[in-house]
Formats: C-alpha cells, sequence, structure tokens
C-alpha cells in the first residue's frame, strides 16, 4: 500500500472542519492542508492575534475563532456559539511537560487541557458533528497510567513525564469509549487517534528545565521529522477508510514510531482497556460536567 500523503485528502469543497491548536506546528500544517483541499477551516486557537496571522498564510476559507481549552468557561462558550454541522473536529491542542501549573478550573495543566478541555468540547459539539473526531494522542501514552486517586497530581510528587503520559493515554481511552458509545447510539460519527511521532514544533519549548529543553532542541536536529510530516498522520486519521477507534502514527524505522509513513500504529494495551475507558469517560464527566449527549442528534434530525 502507498504512503499516505497530503495529495491524497480528497475534495473537501462544502465541508466544515475544526482543529484545536491551529495557529502552530501541526495543527496549523493540518488546517492548511484542508483549506487546501476546499473545506472551510475553523482555526480553534487561544491567542486571536496568532489565529489570524496563521490564517494569513494559508489558501482556501478560513475562519479564527477563540478557545482556550485549559478554560472550561472558554470550551462553553465556544460551543454555544457553534451553529451548524461539523464534518471534522480535530483535537489537537496541547501542552507537554511544563512546571506544575494548573488550568483555571484547577485541574493539572496537561491533563486539563489536553483531555479535560477536548472531552468538554467534543461533547458539546457532538450533535453537530456528522464525521468525524481525530484525537490527537503520543507514543509517550505508553509510560502513562490513570492515578484515578489523583488525576490531577494534588498529593504525589509531580513528574512532567508521567503527566503528559497520563493525558495522551486519557486521549486514546477516550476515543475507544467515545467510539463504543457512538455505535451504541448508532451513530455513524467515527472517533479515531493520531500520533505525529517525533515532530519538531514549539510543542517542547516549554518545559521549564535548560536539560530538558537542550536534549528536545538536540532531538529535533538530529531525530525529529518536520511539521508537515508530523502533520500527516492527523490527515490520515481524518480522511481514510479506517475502522473507528484507530490509532494512526508514523511506521518506522525500528518500529519506534518516531518518524516515517503514515500507517496505523501500535498502541498499549492499557489504551485498549474498555473498563478502564468507562471509569475514565465518568470520572471526565465528573470534572466537566459535560456528559455525552442523550439523545444524540444531529442538526438535521432536530
Amino acid at each position: 500500500m502507498a504512503a499516505f500523503s497530503a495529495a491524497d485528502l480528497p475534495d473537501m469543497s462544502g465541508r466544515t472542519v475544526i482543529v484545536t491548536g491551529a495557529n502552530s506546528g501541526i495543527g496549523r500544517t493540518a488546517a492548511a492542508a484542508l483549506a487546501n483541499a476546499g473545506a472551510k477551516v475553523i482555526l480553534a486557537v487561544r491567542d486571536q492575534g496568532r489565529g489570524e496571522a496563521a490564517a494569513a498564510t494559508m489558501t482556501g476559507t478560513t475562519e479564527v475563532r477563540v478557545l482556550d481549552l485549559a478554560r472550561l468557561d472558554s470550551v462553553r462558550l465556544f460551543a454555544a456559539a457553534w451553529q451548524g454541522e461539523i464534518d471534522l473536529l480535530i483535537n489537537n491542542a496541547g501542552v507537554m511537560v511544563p512546571p506544575l501549573s494548573r488550568t483555571a478550573d484547577g485541574f493539572e495543566l496537561q491533563f486539563g487541557t489536553n483531555h479535560l478541555g477536548h472531552f468538554a468540547l467534543t461533547n458539546l459539539l457532538l450533535p453537530n458533528v456528522t464525521g468525524r473526531v481525530v484525537t490527537l494522542s503520543s507514543s509517550v501514552h505508553q509510560i502513562g497510567a490513570i492515578d484515578f486517586a489523583d488525576l490531577n497530581w494534588e498529593r504525589k510528587r509531580y513528574r512532567p513525564w508521567r503527566a503528559y503520559g497520563q493525558s495522551k493515554l486519557a486521549n486514546l481511552l477516550f476515543t475507544t469509549e467515545l467510539q463504543r458509545r457512538l455505535t451504541q447510539a448508532g451513530s455513524p460519527v467515527k472517533a479515531t487517534a493520531a500520533h505525529p511521532g517525533y515532530a519538531a514544533t514549539n510543542l517542547q519549548s516549554h518545559s521549564g528545565n535548560q536539560v530538558t529543553a537542550f536534549v528536545m532542541a538536540l532531538g529535533n536536529q538530529l531525530v525529529a521529522q518536520d511539521a508537515a510530516s508530523g502533520a500527516l498522520p492527523t490527515l490520515h486519521a481524518a480522511v481514510a477508510d479506517i475502522p473507528g477507534d484507530s490509532f494512526v502514527g508514523p511506521s518506522g524505522p525500528l518500529g519506534l514510531g518516531l518518524r516515517g509513513a503514515s500507517a496505523l500504529s501500535r498502541r498499549s494495551a492499557a489504551s485498549r482497556d474498555p473498563e478502564v475507558a468507562r471509569r475514565l469517560w465518568a470520572a471526565s464527566e465528573e470534572l466537566t460536567g459535560v456528559s455525552f449527549p442523550d439523545p444524540l442528534t444531529s442538526p438535521s434530525d432536530a
């Protein structure tokens, strides 16, 4: 099978796409490719000015809307203002190994932004989604564990990489449970996940640790692929004929998933555990106050 490339995107004319964190890195590259393919792309970003600067570099139809995933009030405002169908929702935005920080609602920043913010956004928008939800995870999910006794790192010693791993494992468990619920509801919408491998973006630049920053900068030069290559798994997961709950990422070399052609990717057994996925969903509903829409109806059904 030929490697997936941006040239494999179908004609997206008439389709509406939301990409969170689309002002830089992989999100920006994916948004540009989708707009170039004819989609109307909404750049859902924390900073309006940076979003508009990014949109100005893109061909096609774009729109910038403010969304701060570290604030549930911002997520609710974004969703409440939305009207019309959404063909594709790409949950791309994220933070990576910052010093211990908390969201406006008191959640550990990585868990709160990478998982809970997207959990709330997806469920609030889901009645409008007609095609697919793609959520960005990471191969680092394999070092993660869901600590239900302390999801927000309030009692144990904070370990940034472990916290990042937990948030990325949560992304995959969310995708698994979302797909189960969509299937149970008889919805044609698919939930898929992707990871970019090791892509050189500004995601790695906020650790606040000089040693970590140096190692990441060196890795960006010696190992990483560029943002365009890193965005291919996202696009692959967004448009390819793959089953729901698929996980897409770079295929090699050495099976490490750091770079290479986009393909269905390995994932840990923990990321496929249906009971943990259900339990995490229930905990996420309690923390955010947002639930799976029941009944699940699209705008055309209302």
